[in-house]
């Protein structure tokens, strides 16, 4: 169905930079790099999927029975984004918050053209019916120049950054959030808010390399369809399926870093012994137990690491890894299906903090805190968690970013303000230059 064809290249870095540019001739783009991060379950060091040849666009109304039939019909490697919303399609539940972004709830694509990168080896996958263009496009990115000349101001007006909640309001909002804890109607909920700017135009791709370059994360993402655009520097993998194991690494657990040494041991310490953010991420990581348990064979739910620290550019964070075994007869869209939303961005009980959550906060989600990733035509996928990322649509020229934190009964809410203000400074930095 692909032909296939590897080629080695001498600089893997250099390579990417050309092969993004490159890319941006294309309405539908999902550009995947891992930034050299070796990890235990990565694949692949980038991945880039361009031009659809076919697609499925849906709103949350039987969005996963349309995405299982798309997979199955299609047959291949797809790619795309779940929105946040698509718990819509699970439990009774709605979205009616402000949405200034307008993402479809669900979109996937089958690349015509899919380019994978390990090491210093290329490899393109192109559909027969393309495959004659495979080299000539490995000489055009090759011999691209394209990285030079695109130091571009990345906006010509400066950038207006607004608050959707003023910080006395947020304050008020946590209050009732802990109310609800200490009554005992969740234990913790993922609370979130969006900062935004009007009337405001970036370029996407210069934006996403600053972005990228502050935060060198393992799940950083370029999406583009058509007018609307997702920069992610998202450090966190939602799931991830290989043969008949699933694999699950929900974030809880943040602490800023520094440039000393020392004080940056101390503070990864602190965060690795500190009792709240330890419960936190316990909880998320009962609740991922729980949502494999639906497909896993019996007994096989696992922790394989518990609140460990891990170092990135900006920040460390708490990062478990829950793992089970699926049957051959269990479709890979009913694994999302029943574990969407992540744990990490809702919180617990699942269905009571989204409800919740959606009473408090003052914007739909929408991709924020959805997923991107991709299928492979053997029933495999790998979705990251969309955190830390800039969302954009061109046409409204609305720009927005949206951070949270989880709230328990320990939270204190300048605490979770301040920790709020931490995942945003790399977003505003990019944005405010």
């Amino acid at each position: 169905m692909r032909t296939l064809y590897n080629q080695t290249i001498k600089n893997p870095k250099v390579f990417k930079q050309r092969l993004l540019h490159w890319a941006q001739q294309f309405d539908d783009v999902v550009w995947l790099d891992s930034n050299d991060y070796k990890a235990q379950y990565s694949s692949y060091d980038a991945v880039l999927a361009v031009d659809a040849f076919t697609s499925l666009q849906t709103d949350f109304t039987e969005a996963f029975e349309r995405l299982k039939e798309y997979q199955q019909t299609v047959n291949d490697w797809i790619f795309g984004y779940l929105t946040y919303d698509l718990k819509n399609a699970t439990e009774d539940l709605k979205s009616n918050n402000y949405d200034g972004l307008g993402f479809p709830d669900l979109y996937f694509f089958q690349p015509k053209k899919l380019i994978l990168i390990k090491d210093n080896v290329v490899e393109f996958q192109y559909l027969k019916m393309v495959d004659d263009e495979i080299e000539d496009d490995f000489n055009n990115i090759t011999n691209c120049h394209c990285e030079e000349q695109s130091d571009v101001a990345i906006s010509h007006n400066p950038i207006k950054i607004k608050l959707r909640i003023h910080k006395d309001e947020y304050f008020e909002k946590v209050n009732t959030m802990l109310a609800h804890i200490h009554r005992g109607d969740i234990y913790e909920a993922n609370f979130c808010q969006e900062f935004y700017a009007e009337d405001s135009t970036i370029n996407p791709i210069e934006t996403y390399k600053k972005l990228n370059k502050i935060s060198k994360p393992p799940f950083a993402t370029y999406l583009k369809s058509f007018d609307k655009y997702l920069l992610s520097a998202s450090p966190e993998r939602y799931i991830k399926k290989t043969g008949n194991k699933v694999i699950s690494q929900p974030i809880k657990g943040t602490a800023q870093r520094s440039l000393n040494k020392e004080e940056d041991k101390l503070l990864a310490d602190a965060l690795a012994n500190d009792p709240k953010e330890r419960s936190e991420n316990i909880m998320i990581v009962d609740l991922v137990r729980n949502d494999l348990s639906q497909t896993a064979e019996k007994g096989s739910v696992k922790v394989e690491a518990l609140c460990k620290v891990y170092s990135f550019l900006q920040v460390h964070q708490m990062i478990s890894t829950v793992t089970s075994k699926v049957s051959e007869d269990v479709h890979p869209v009913d694994i999302i299906k029943t574990t969407f939303p992540m744990g990490s961005m809702t919180g617990a009980p699942k269905i009571s903090a989204m409800k919740i959550i959606e009473n408090l906060e003052e914007t739909k989600r929408g991709l924020y805190s959805g997923a991107v990733g991709y299928f492979t035509p053997k029933g495999d996928f790998d979705f990251n968690v969309i955190i830390r990322s800039i969302l954009y649509n061109a046409s409204k020229k609305y720009l927005s970013y949206s951070v949270g934190s989880a709230i328990t009964a320990k939270s204190l809410p300048l605490k979770e303000y301040e920790e709020c203000l931490i995942k945003a400074k790399a977003m505003r930095e990019v944005l405010e230059n």
